[in-house]
């Protein structure tokens, strides 16, 4: 069976990967100029939180069914990785939270892409024939350039899968406006792709946190992940803090405001930057998207998974690029 899979970024790889071994014909489309979406810029953890209470309590507006089938399917898929060669940096996540394997980006991209032939320059087409999976990596541009954000994230994911799936009548899932996302030297900053792991502000937990016109805007509590800080900062902002560290002299090596106050603490202007979306289109738990025959949805172009906290956007793709191409197979 000939499959089109829309994006060649972790879900459209694998789900091609795992088409192949089932005895089908994945074509790839990718809009942009290589594979690899958005992974290829991450630190490429693939993770789940530890235990499933953890997870509800982080994700507490997430569809459960969709969290269930990734929390449980994760160790699995990540064997099946294993299966195909892939070979983990980290064996674990250093973080007494969560479970998972770190991958180098390039050459996870690299594997998944080998027997892919990803037809690169090719966007979605306007009527392809079914069946159809979309792994178009949301719609962080969009909402970073509504937003007037920053876009971590790469430059090709507009938002296709999500207008597609709603205009022949696809449902929709989440909040559009939510996003995981981090914190960044705001502008004059200079921020290329290379720079969207080492120059994220991870400190705040220990900032103390003002508007850009120095309205205090501390939150009481910051979670672990820091994914409700670039929530509260959008485009501009500044984190104190008593001392610098080596993000700080990353920011002020890339050109960004690192300021030193009367008091001797340091203020470091940062912006909020968009690395995916977490609202989108409804699937359920085979990714097939609600209300249009024919048609599956993985990645983040799938909705209301993460909703109100922050959870693994590589391990949706994993799990749910699996599940749909098993899926379609068996169709």
């Amino acid at each position: 069976m000939r499959v089109t899979v829309a994006g060649a970024g972790m879900a459209g790889l694998v789900a091609a990967a795992r088409l192949r071994e089932l005895g089908h014909e994945p074509r790839v489309l990718e809009k942009g100029t290589r594979a690899g979406g958005s992974m290829l810029l991450s630190s490429c953890v693939i993770w789940r939180h530890l235990e499933w209470d953890e997870f509800r309590r982080e994700c507490p507006a997430g569809d459960e069914t969709l969290q269930r089938l990734i929390w449980e399917r994760l160790d699995d898929a990540l064997a099946w990785l294993g299966s195909l060669g892939a070979e983990p940096v980290w064996r674990d996540t250093e973080n007494p939270l969560t479970t998972g394997r770190r991958y180098e980006p390039q050459a996870l991209t690299a594997l998944l892409a080998r027997d892919a032939a990803v037809e690169l320059g090719t966007p979605l087409p306007e009527d392809p024939e079914p069946p159809l999976l979309l792994t178009t990596g949301g719609f962080p541009v969009r909402l970073a350039r509504e937003r007037g954000l920053l876009l971590r994230a790469n430059p090709w994911s507009e938002g296709d899968g999500l207008d597609f799936a709603r205009a022949r009548g696809g449902s929709l899932a989440g909040d559009l406006g939510e996003f995981y996302g981090r914190a960044m030297p705001a502008p004059p900053a200079r921020i290329r792709e290379e720079d969207f792991v080492p120059l994220s502000q991870l400190y705040g937990k220990e900032a103390r946190v003002f508007t850009e016109d120095w309205a205090e805007i501390t939150p009481p509590y910051v979670a672990w992940h820091e994914n409700d800080l670039a929530q509260l900062i959008g485009p501009r902002a500044w984190y104190v803090v008593e001392r610098t560290n080596e993000r700080i002299e990353a920011a002020r090596a890339a050109g960004g405001e690192v300021v030193e106050r009367e008091d001797g603490s340091l203020a470091v202007r940062v912006a909020a930057a968009v690395t995916h979306t977490l609202g989108g289109i409804e699937v359920d738990a085979d990714a097939r998207v609600t209300g249009v025959e024919g048609v599956w949805a993985a990645g983040v172009d799938a909705g209301g998974i993460a909703s109100g906290g922050y959870a693994s956007g590589l391990a949706q793709a994993l799990v749910l690029g699996l599940a749909a191409a098993e899926s379609i197979a068996s169709s």
